[in-house]
């Protein structure tokens, strides 16, 4: 099975075409007012409006109002949610939306028992554990502390980008990968060079995961 890409952080619909054309599996799109990320309703429609079918729309919150969550619902098609705070698996399920659950990795956190806290959750992506962010940090954590084996789709984020993308997917054989900063120009613009060697990278992981 090949190695989903997840592209997070857009706010240039031209950046979002761009990792269309390349092939992305989904783009992120950040509603989160303390990220350098963060975009609005207008924004968002802009770049949904751009993009071609079977590109699926992420939108990413952090500890979110219900009421917020359901007017950008109400406004902007979004396939999937996804959870990058402290939501309990109640909130998360409230939307009849499939949905991401995001954890930060600690060496003390039980993956497996977490996963199971949210066991209808689409995919748990986990990221590297930073004290003042919520991802997009740049940040790598200790690919060891995953599981060998985990019956859930686990998307991994955190320090990713073209110098270690194959690497990732042959150490840690994820279900996708989840990249913002280790493709960007700076803070929520994209490289298009960078989204295309991240892209060819991740292909080339898979092939040496069939020799």
């Amino acid at each position: 099975m090949r190695t989903r890409i997840k592209i997070c952080g857009f706010t240039q619909a031209e950046d979002a075409i761009s990792a269309a054309a390349l092939g992305v599996d989904a783009i992120g799109l950040v509603f989160y007012s303390p990220s350098p990320r963060n975009i609005s309703i207008t924004q968002a429609r802009g770049i949904i409006r751009k993009l071609p079918a079977f590109v699926s729309i992420v939108a990413l919150f952090v500890n979110e109002t219900e009421k917020q969550i359901r007017t950008i619902l109400d406004q902007i098609p979004i396939d999937i949610l996804q959870f990058h705070g402290d939501e309990p698996p109640e909130q998360c399920r409230a939307y009849n939306k499939p949905y991401i659950k995001a954890v930060q990795m600690r060496p003390n956190l039980n993956l497996v028992d977490y996963a199971a806290a949210y066991d209808d959750a689409s995919a748990i992506l986990v990221d590297a554990y930073h004290p003042d962010a919520k991802g997009g940090t740049g940040h790598q954590f200790n690919w060891d502390l995953l599981p060998e084996n985990s019956d859930f789709p686990l998307i991994l984020a955190g320090g990713l980008g073209p110098e270690n993308a194959s690497t990732a997917v042959k150490i840690a054989k994820p279900y996708a990968l989840d990249v913002s900063s280790g493709v960007e120009i700076e803070k929520g613009i994209k490289d298009a060079g960078k989204m295309k060697q991240f892209i060819e990278q991740v292909y080339q992981g898979d092939k040496s995961k069939l020799r």
